[in-house]
């Protein structure tokens, strides 16, 4: 066989040689370090806990409220507020219903006293008031003074007087009473309420008020025998 001649290793090519190995090897590293450190989770970092200046670990700092803490602050402000809203309107009520009760008992009491009967004196004064108050209640225009003027002038404040000598005494029905009415007169214009009796003092003279508001308008305008 005829001989192979390999070629001369000269100094130069041992240096290239060496010069790729090591090239090679700290490619090789380098590959392995990359891979090494994908393989360290990401998180791997933040779960290592801070430590103090002695070595020991840091105190965990103070946690702040929670929003839902938080939030039960003014939760209480508005039912404390929604209370004295309450208290108050409560207040309210119990002193309008006070009020309304003290204006029924007043308004009862003055319907009482208004019911009340009055009681007038038996006497030419009395009469005339009472008469007065029934004249009232009746619509029936008058006063005292035009009352009291003509029973002075009739009667002289007499209930029982009678007159006897005038046409209509000489007709047989004679006037008679406080303010001197015949009975047929008293009849006609006896006012309901009242005695249905000519002599009675109250009966008299209201039945003689009421004919001469019919006639004159009012006793007030009666100045003589009327």
């Amino acid at each position: 066989m005829p001989r192979i001649s390999l070629p001369r290793t000269t100094r130069t090519h041992k240096i290239a040689a060496t010069v790729l190995v090591a090239v090679g090897a700290s490619t090789a590293l380098a590959a392995t370090t990359e891979s090494s450190s994908a393989q360290i989770p990401a998180h791997a970092a933040a779960s290592v806990k801070p430590v103090s200046a002695n070595g020991l670990p840091a105190k965990d700092a103070p946690k702040k409220d929670t929003p839902k803490k938080a939030a039960a602050k003014p939760a209480k402000k508005n039912e404390k507020d929604d209370k004295a809203a309450k208290a108050a309107k409560t207040k309210a009520a119990k002193a309008k219903a006070a009020k309304t009760k003290a204006a029924a008992v007043k308004k009862s009491a003055a319907k009482h006293k208004a019911a009340a009967p009055v009681h007038y004196k038996n006497n030419l004064d009395g009469w005339i008031k009472e008469s007065l108050a029934i004249m009232k209640a009746k619509h029936i225009p008058g006063t005292y003074e035009g009352l009291h003027r003509n029973i002075m002038r009739e009667s002289s404040g007499n209930p029982n007087a009678v007159n006897n000598w005038d046409i209509n005494a000489r007709n047989g029905i004679p006037s008679k009473g406080l303010l001197q009415v015949i009975q047929p007169t008293f009849d006609t214009y006896h006012v309901s309420g009242t005695a249905y009796k000519l002599t009675d003092p109250v009966a008299n003279l209201t039945a003689a008020a009421n004919y001469a508001a019919h006639r004159y308008g009012s006793i007030d305008n009666v100045n003589s025998a009327y």
